[in-house]
């Protein structure tokens, strides 16, 4: 895992080109269909939103290809040269799906309005390159990334995983609660058994 971690780099997916955006995201499964809009869309728009217009979002979210720009959505990770994951990191508010959800406001006092609380809602790695740190990797550099940008505080809503019982990766889009530690963040809610909500305050 060490030797693994040193051969990623990550960068704001401005920096990256919208050919290796793309790869991240392939062209089967969930992250395919997804473009990392789930969040972005209430569910109304998402139920009838084509895949297409969905990746043409991201691309403009991302503004990749485009290193100059003020704004970006989020983190493409490289093991050596080839583009193997993605994270999104914004302001919460952000993601209007996140109000439609009870996972980030159950039993806690947040303001869903705030700007300077940003997220990480969903990662993406590429089969073949799991289990080799790149989710750890991504959480790791949103911290910078958004502490940098003026984020007053970031939160994660990571699965609980539990030794012996299986989860699949469509399930992990979330993250784990384990990479959501070892980049620092402490659990300040636990608002259904297999979820937690992560936070690390700057």
């Amino acid at each position: 895992m060490a030797a693994a971690a040193v051969r990623i780099s990550i960068v704001p997916a401005n920096r990256a080109s919208p050919e290796d955006l793309a790869a991240v995201f392939g062209s089967r499964g969930d992250p395919a269909r997804c473009q990392c809009q789930w969040f972005k869309l209430h569910r109304a728009e998402w139920r009838t939103m084509p895949r297409e217009e969905r990746a043409s979002r991201l691309r403009a979210q991302t503004n990749c290809g485009h290193p100059d720009a003020a704004e970006t959505s989020g983190l493409i990770a490289y093991f050596e040269s080839e583009p193997v994951g993605w994270c999104a990191v914004e302001p919460r508010v952000a993601y209007p799906r996140l109000r439609d959800t009870r996972v980030p406001w159950v039993g806690r006092n947040e303001d869903p309005s705030d700007p300077g609380v940003w997220a990480v809602p969903c990662f993406v790695t590429r089969t073949g390159f799991r289990r080799r740190g790149v989710s750890r990797a991504l959480a790791r550099a949103a911290v910078d990334f958004a502490r940098e940008r003026g984020a007053r505080a970031l939160e994660g809503y990571p699965m609980i995983t539990e030794k012996g019982k299986e989860v699949t990766w469509g399930e992990l889009y979330r993250g784990s609660r384990s990479i959501f530690a070892a980049a620092g963040f402490v659990e300040v809610g636990h608002p259904f058994p297999r979820r937690a909500v992560m936070r690390i305050d700057f």
